[in-house]
């Protein structure tokens, strides 16, 4: 383990055109000026102005498409980010697991490494990040390119900005300056986040949330959580917390939440919450998860009771969120997708009958993603800072 000053260094993005520029070639790219021109909405001159400084210090580039047709007369010119340029790693915290990853530039992996969590005690969890840090480090090695920052990805109520976990429910962390710990140890600039939030990052820039402006990412799993998208910025809120649709309260008479509240969609959905239920209405002793989906997937009609009430409760949750903000697709994501099959009516149903008029006609997909996709939203948030972009809004 070692203890440095982290380095601070940034691309020069500063401007919002630049940084929107920057964005555009990473998620859509490669593309022609004019093709970034129409995707930005800015002038010819605007982008040139933008695209200078980026290429200047080697992070877009700029070259002719070798496999347009000679027919087609001149080959296009096109713009792209150069993903060797530099390297990001990535990593996600659950309560059983960490995920770490080495991306390049471009949020491509390159290699992953998991660890399990012995224990969560914040310093034992720190010094496993650290020394999954110290190898991927030495990876990097291998590739001949620095790496420029480490984003760290925590469920539950992250301060971003601070780099501290105020609470993460799953770890039972309170008030931990992650960002400040990890830069200490590793010697690198470190971004925290919600983890959802760093997930919902990665779709939007790579994933099923390219090119549209609203979009919402709900997760279902050991949490309810939920990423919000609106006119193409991630919502945090003024306190860090929007998207917690895991409290909404939708059952007066519903079961107590580790938050305090009583009915949240997460005390009805969530894993814990399933497998207590189940083990409430058919009294076998279903240790986890997996022992709840095969007895639900075996007919047991109390098991998939528990499911499908499991399923009203997400469909309700989305409909609010559809209400709200009138997102132009939601994704479900996250590890209890292997529950799908037990509780997509209900989502559908549910969701259909809460949501108000057209709202109904919201695009509701899923999309199962591994942890090392979650790892990847963490390092996406790296490269946010690396490059000096702000896709985050508060709602006052």
């Amino acid at each position: 383990m070692r203890s440095t000053t982290p380095r601070i260094d940034v691309v020069p993005a500063a401007t919002p055109a630049a940084s929107q520029v920057f964005t555009t070639v990473l998620s859509h790219g490669p593309l022609t000026r004019i093709e970034i021109s129409r995707r930005t909405a800015l002038s010819s001159a605007a982008v040139t102005k933008a695209v200078r400084p980026l290429m200047a210090a080697g992070y877009l580039v700029e070259g002719v498409d070798e496999e347009a047709r000679p027919s087609l007369g001149r080959p296009a010119t096109l713009v792209r980010v150069d993903g060797g340029r530099a390297l990001f790693i990535g990593v996600k915290v659950t309560g059983d697991e960490i995920i770490a990853v080495l991306t390049d530039l471009c949020c491509r992996i390159r290699v992953a490494r998991h660890l399990p969590v012995a224990d969560r005690d914040p310093g034992a969890v720190l010094a496993s990040i650290s020394g999954l840090v110290q190898e991927l480090l030495t990876e990097a090695e291998g590739f001949g390119v620095e790496v420029r920052g480490l984003g760290l990805a925590v469920s539950g109520d992250v301060d971003r900005a601070a780099g501290v976990v105020r609470y993460s429910p799953f770890l039972d962390w309170r008030d931990v300056p992650l960002a400040e710990l990890a830069s200490t140890v590793t010697g690198l600039p470190v971004t925290v986040d919600n983890d959802v939030r760093a997930l919902t990052v990665a779709e939007q820039w790579f994933g099923a949330g390219a090119g549209i402006s609203d979009f919402a990412l709900v997760t279902v799993g050991a949490g309810i959580g939920c990423g919000l998208v609106v006119h193409g910025k991630v919502v945090s809120g003024a306190h860090g917390v929007a998207g917690e649709i895991g409290h909404l309260p939708i059952d007066p008479l519903g079961p107590p939440c580790h938050c305090g509240n009583t009915g949240c969609v997460e005390a009805i959905a969530g894993d814990a919450a399933i497998i207590r239920r189940v083990r409430e209405v058919t009294g076998a002793p279903v240790a986890d998860s997996a022992a709840a989906l095969d007895l639900a997937h075996r007919g047991d009609p109390g098991a998939r009771e528990a499911y499908a009430r499991a399923g009203e409760a997400i469909g309700r949750a989305i409909g609010a969120v559809v209400n709200v903000l009138g997102p132009q697709r939601v994704i479900i994501s996250g590890e209890g997708l292997a529950a799908y099959d037990l509780f997509a009516e209900q989502i559908r149903d549910a969701f259909t009958a809460s949501a108000f008029g057209t709202a109904a006609q919201c695009d509701v997909m899923t999309r199962p993603l591994p942890f090392e996709e979650w790892a990847r939203g963490a390092a996406a948030t790296a490269i946010q800072s690396f490059i000096g972009i702000d896709t985050y809004k508060e709602l006052r």
